[in-house]
C-alpha cells in the first residue's frame, strides 16, 4: 500500500506550479495529495486549514513572493517561519531566482530549510532527486547553492572571531587605526589580521575591495 504525502507548492508563477506538479506525479512510491498557493494569503490559508487537519509532509517554497494583504507575511521567508513555528516536522524545500554569494548565504543562515533549489539550476532529475533526498532525512542543495555553502564552510573554518570583527568594523565606517579601541589585538597583530584576509579573500585593493568581498562572500 502506497504511503499518502500532502504536499503544498508555493509560487507566483503557474508555470512553475504545473511543471513542479508533472515531475512529483512520476514518483509511483508515494500517493500524492498535491495543493498550490499563488500568493503568501493562499498559503496562509493552505497552512492554518492544515492545522485543523492533517501537517503537510514536504512544502515547496518560492523567496520570491508578494507580501499578504495584512503585510505580516512579506516574502517566502517569512512563510518558512511560519511553516517551521506551526509544523516543525515538515520538510520545506526553498526555491529561488536568487543566486548572488551574499543572497543566498544569507537565505542559508536565517531561513528554516531542508533543501533549497536555484531555480536555473533546476531540472526534473534535480526535483525528483530533491524530494527523495529530504525525505530520507538528509538535506539537499542544487548545484550553485553547494557552492556557496561550501564556500562559506571553508570561510568560517579559516576565519576566527577577531577577523571577523575586523571586517564588521571595518564596514561600519571605522578606520585600522582605531579598531584597537573595538578589539583587544594590537595594531600590528589587528594588520597581520587583515592582510590574512585580503589574501584568503584573494584582495589586492584598499578595505573597500576588501568588504565587496567580504559582501560577496555573505560575511556582512
Amino acid at each position: 500500500m502506497q504511503k499518502e504525502l500532502e504536499i503544498l507548492i508555493i509560487d507566483d508563477h503557474h508555470s512553475i506550479i504545473v511543471g513542479y506538479k508533472n515531475v512529483l506525479s512520476k514518483i509511483k512510491d508515494y500517493k500524492l495529495h498535491i495543493l498550490k498557493a499563488n500568493s503568501c494569503d493562499q498559503a496562509v490559508k493552505a497552512i492554518n486549514k492544515a492545522k485543523q487537519n492533517r501537517p503537510f509532509d514536504v512544502i515547496f517554497i518560492d523567496i520570491q513572493l508578494p507580501p499578504s494583504r495584512d503585510g505580516e507575511i512579506t516574502s517566502g521567508e517569512d512563510l518558512a517561519q511560519l511553516v517551521h513555528k506551526e509544523f516543525p516536522q515538515t520538510k520545506v524545500i526553498i526555491s529561488t531566482m536568487f543566486d548572488s554569494p551574499h543572497r543566498l548565504n544569507n537565505i542559508l543562515k536565517t531561513v528554516p530549510h531542508n533543501g533549497i533549489l536555484i531555480k536555473s539550476d533546476t531540472t526534473s532529475k534535480i526535483i525528483l532527486k530533491a524530494f527523495e533526498t529530504i525525505l530520507q532525512g538528509n538535506q539537499f542543495y542544487s548545484k550553485t547553492v553547494q557552492k556557496i555553502k561550501n564556500k562559506v564552510i571553508l570561510n568560517d573554518e579559516l576565519l576566527d572571531e577577531y577577523h571577523k570583527k575586523i571586517i564588521f568594523h571595518l564596514s561600519k565606517g571605522v578606520r585600522t587605526k582605531n579598531l584597537t579601541e573595538y578589539i583587544p589585538l594590537s595594531l600590528s597583530a589587528i594588520e597581520k589580521r587583515k592582510n590574512y584576509i585580503k589574501q584568503l579573500f584573494n584582495v589586492n585593493g584598499d578595505d573597500e575591495q576588501l568588504l565587496i568581498e567580504a559582501k560577496k562572500r555573505g560575511f556582512i
